[in-house]
């Protein structure tokens, strides 16, 4: 071999292992660099902020027996779980379901119940005790009782007492998040909770009982009446002198109630009444010639036409003040 072809042999040696050796510094630059951004890219998205969901075996179902809870437990609960409140007309607490109805009930998986004697018909069917939640037993023994309790007829129920237990307790919001955390343990047991929809959930509430401290503290100790024993839990928060009667929205009270009215007024001079629904005009009309007015604060116990639970109750108390 002649010296001009292995001095070009060399050269191409050369060549090709200075190539190689490049590749092999590239590549270990490369690696470390895109393990890093993959590092990187796993952090931001283990951090969003998004509302949480996990792959569910099968989808959850929780039925409740009114608005509240279900609204409650909407805003609490991750995402795959289907809150289930049934559609009905006038009262819940006073609901009867059929045999389909109940039924659907036994299927869910957890079913959130109000207690303080609330929605009795549930006292009188099979349902599987594993899954209930009573969601204001920790606090049974801040139930108010009712020494009077009369019987009467107000929508599809039919005649009805409200007992002997006051039972719309999320009425008081201090009591509702009582409920709320009761509900919170629930999911939570089962995986299903979203830690910050109940803080924030929290927060909703304590800001509505602020409003209601402020409302009501303009009314003082002055005599209001309620169209409806429904408010007691209100009444003893906010230490309201407040007196009821059993009058329907829906319906002009006879002569006889009329006389009653006055006589109570006559003891009880109030100015304001508070009422579950707008009374019938012409109710309300007599009522504003006596020098009392009408303030819807719906128990929102049923799902309203329109807006939630904070919303109905707000509307309610930007009448007070």
């Amino acid at each position: 071999m002649n010296a001009d072809k292995e001095r070009a042999i060399d050269r191409e040696r050369k060549f090709w292992g200075n190539y190689f050796y490049r590749v092999e510094c590239l590549e270990m630059k490369i690696y470390p660099i895109a393990f890093i951004f993959l590092v990187v890219f796993v952090g931001l998205v283990s951090c969003s902020p998004e509302k949480p969901s996990q792959a569910l075996a099968e989808k959850q179902l929780i039925y409740t027996v009114n608005y509240p809870l279900a609204y409650f437990t909407e805003r609490m609960a991750i995402e795959g779980v289907e809150v289930v409140f049934p559609e009905m007309e006038g009262d819940p607490a006073f609901w009867k379901p059929s045999a389909e109805q109940v039924a659907e009930f036994q299927k869910a998986h957890l079913i959130l119940l109000n207690g303080a004697s609330y929605a009795k018909w549930v006292e009188k069917v099979s349902l599987p005790q594993a899954k209930l939640v009573d969601t204001s037993a920790g606090f049974a023994d801040q139930y108010i009782h009712e020494k009077n309790a009369s019987a009467h007829t107000h929508g599809p129920e039919g005649a009805h007492t409200h007992g002997s237990v006051a039972f719309t307790t999320w009425l008081d919001p201090l009591l509702a998040l009582k409920q709320v955390e009761a509900i919170k343990q629930a999911l939570a047991d089962r995986g299903l909770l979203d830690e910050n929809g109940f803080e924030d959930l929290k927060k909703d509430l304590q800001d509505l009982h602020t409003e209601m401290q402020q409302a009501f503290a303009k009314v003082g100790d002055a005599p209001l009446l309620a169209s409806h024993p429904v408010y007691q839990y209100v009444a003893r928060r906010y230490d309201l002198n407040l007196q009821s009667v059993h009058w329907e929205p829906d319906v002009m009270p006879d002569d006889a109630m009329w006389r009653e009215f006055d006589e109570l007024l006559k003891k009880h001079p109030a100015k304001i009444m508070l009422w579950e629904a707008e009374p019938l005009a012409a109710c309300k009309s007599r009522l504003e010639e006596k020098g009392v007015k009408v303030v819807v604060l719906d128990p929102c116990g049923n799902r309203p036409q329109k807006g939630d639970y904070f919303s109905v109750m707000k509307a309610g108390l930007g009448k007070i003040r």
